[in-house]
């Protein structure tokens, strides 16, 4: 099946906002993934980075849905998202030992057509078979300070290199550096690969390389300064994540605790909307 992920995932990629009542909101951003329940139907996921609804504190997010119409045009219909029951408790199911988190939601038919497989994740196999490492070029989507790229509210598509060696196994090394300036309201936003025309060393053919390869948690910092230089937890935690929702006693990996030294979080506190 030949299919441009790049499109594909700007169509599942959504804005997560809450609005705090000061005139500031809450901003990050999340995709959809068609997962499985448990009794085998299929089902929408929204999968983001955990701080994002963390810090989130009210109970309902507005996740923001697009309406193609029949003109060709699109309109921006965001719809409530419950976080949170009455007694305050977290609707969603996040990672024992990584920001990410995941919840299963009722989306619009077309923009459940537009989930991502999950079997678009990577994993190390794939890190492996592609020989993917340090140089290579990953791009990203979200929404920075809050900012979409029109008014239709289509999410941000942005490109960095891959800014740390080694990136694999996941168990070892389960976030991995890209060298691109991150904002808030990035956090939470897929980091994937689409290259159709990837030739590796010594390869004869080009081999394609589609996939996700993790999600947007962190920017670096020292010193209160931002090196421009995000940090992205690895495909396989979303997978982790994504079967906890399914089954709460399904084993995870929490064995590397990898911390970088003035790492931040990059959800926003605050969003400026565009004039367009």
């Amino acid at each position: 099946m030949v299919y441009d992920l790049s499109v594909e995932l700007i169509h599942a990629t959504v804005q997560l906002e809450q609005p705090l009542g000061d005139g500031t909101r809450t901003v990050g951003t999340g995709f959809l993934i068609q997962s499985l329940s448990p009794d085998g139907q299929p089902r929408t996921v929204l999968v983001t980075a955990n701080h994002v609804l963390a810090k989130m504190p009210g109970a309902e997010a507005r996740i923001g849905y697009r309406i193609e119409n029949p003109d060709g045009s699109w309109t921006y219909s965001p719809q409530t998202l419950k976080i949170r029951d009455a007694a305050g408790r977290e609707l969603w199911t996040h990672h024992p030992s990584r920001d990410v988190a995941a919840i299963s939601i009722t989306a619009p038919e077309q923009f459940a057509k537009a989930a991502i497989p999950l079997s678009w994740l990577a994993d190390d196999q794939t890190f492996a078979s592609l020989k993917v490492g340090a140089g290579d070029e990953m791009m990203a989507l979200g929404f920075p300070r809050g900012l979409a790229a029109n008014r239709a509210g289509f999410p941000i598509l942005r490109a960095g290199r891959v800014a740390s060696y080694p990136i694999a196994p996941a168990k070892v090394f389960p976030t991995f550096l890209l060298d691109f300036s991150v904002f808030p309201g990035n956090s939470g936003g897929p980091v994937f690969m689409a290259d159709n025309s990837r030739r590796r060393s010594g390869a004869t053919e080009a081999q394609p390389a589609q996939f996700i390869a993790g999600l947007l948690t962190q920017q670096v910092e020292l010193n209160n300064e931002r090196l421009e230089i995000g940090i992205v937890t690895q495909a396989k935690y979303i997978r982790e994540t994504i079967g906890l929702v399914e089954n709460p006693y399904a084993p995870v990996t929490t064995a590397s605790n990898e911390v970088f030294t003035g790492a931040k979080a990059a959800s926003a506190e605050e969003a400026v909307s565009p004039d367009w």
